[in-house]
């Protein structure tokens, strides 16, 4: 199965907010909420997208050859490529009934590590959402990383048990999930951590902790003075809050900031190629996450899809790493992209 033919046959069953676009660029959902569009007029999805189209590569091919190595170690496991899925909630609304959170979870844990990556799992009202995502994971050997709503403490400590009983290698938290309509209002007060709520969490997971939303230098340091082993630049698709920056623009400042701390940097908002991939690890992230791309995945071919997907990218992000002259994750460099100056 290739990628267009899960495209094709994902257009007869998503539903009639997506349109499991050829690129997946935020144009034709726009501001289609719920859907898989972005909040107000739709602009930091596409803005996400356009961004990393800005930067291009370098090419170089006077280098010795040899065979290109795309794996990634990552907190104690090694994977095929240094990508992921990304975490996708309520599904049913979103999209269509083919699949709902559990059964949707399910297939992606399971076909992301057949495939030889990680995928990381949504979170609910549902508490049904997170106990299936974490049976999912514990069944793929702690292939996922579950991610947790910023919920209250209680129901936080509840989840957590749930994620350590999983061995998932590692848990995330949304914090920009704040933003979302069903956690506003809620009693006891869900969204915004302080840094002391945070570092409570992070005790309470009791595994390697990944702040996902980060868009900001200011942010970045809240989560390392957290006790976070790692962040997700992230505006969270531009679903929870209009006119943000994308996420490549910010990503250079944050890497700097961080340097030498030893957090780990993930980066996602409209990466959609391999070559999208090298440049984000070119401009220091050490793993990027994809999500929407991976919806049309397994409405379009279940674990077949997620391959056919898997597969694509990886070849992408292959092919320009021997073209840049990089032959393993840690011979990319930043002079292996070229940034406007503008930018």
């Amino acid at each position: 199965m290739t990628f267009q033919e899960v495209i094709t046959n994902a257009r007869a069953c998503i539903g009639d907010k997506c349109h499991a676009c050829p690129v997946c660029n935020g144009r034709a959902c726009k501001n289609s909420l719920p859907g898989p569009g972005s909040k107000g007029v739709g602009d930091t999805a596409i803005r996400n997208y356009d961004k990393w189209q800005e930067v291009r590569v370098n090419m170089d091919t006077l280098t010795a050859q040899k065979p290109v190595d795309t794996s990634l170690e990552l907190f104690g496991k090694t994977f095929r490529y240094p990508f992921f899925a990304g975490p996708v909630g309520a599904v049913t609304l979103h999209y269509s009934n083919k699949f709902n959170d559990v059964t949707y979870n399910n297939t992606l844990v399971s076909g992301c590590a057949k495939a030889g990556i990680a995928a990381f799992t949504g979170d609910g009202i549902d508490p049904g959402v997170m106990t299936a995502a974490t049976a999912a994971i514990a069944a793929n050997d702690g292939m996922g990383v579950p991610t947790v709503k910023p919920w209250n403490i209680d129901t936080i400590r509840t989840k957590m048990n749930q994620c350590k009983q999983s061995g998932a290698f590692a848990v995330a938290m949304d914090v920009d999930a704040a933003g979302l309509p069903f956690l506003k209002g809620m009693n006891p007060p869900a969204g915004a951590k302080s840094v002391e709520e945070l570092k409570a969490i992070v005790e309470a997971a009791e595994k390697p902790f990944l702040v996902k939303g980060v868009m900001t230098v200011r942010g970045a340091r809240k989560a390392k003075e957290a006790g976070a082993a790692g962040i997700i630049v992230s505006n969270h698709g531009g679903r929870v809050l209009d006119q943000c920056p994308a996420t490549a623009e910010v990503l250079p400042e944050i890497v700097e900031a961080l340097k030498g701390s030893g957090m780990k940097i993930l980066v996602d908002g409209g990466i959609r190629t391999g070559v999208d991939v090298f440049k984000a690890l070119a401009m220091g992230a050490d793993a990027v996450i994809i999500a929407r791309p991976f919806v049309t995945a397994v409405y379009g071919g279940e674990e077949a899809g997620i391959q056919a997907l898997v597969s694509k990218l990886g070849g992408e992000l292959e092919d320009t790493m021997a073209m840049c002259g990089a032959y393993s994750l840690d011979e990319i460099a930043p002079d292996m992209v070229r940034i406007p100056k503008n930018f």
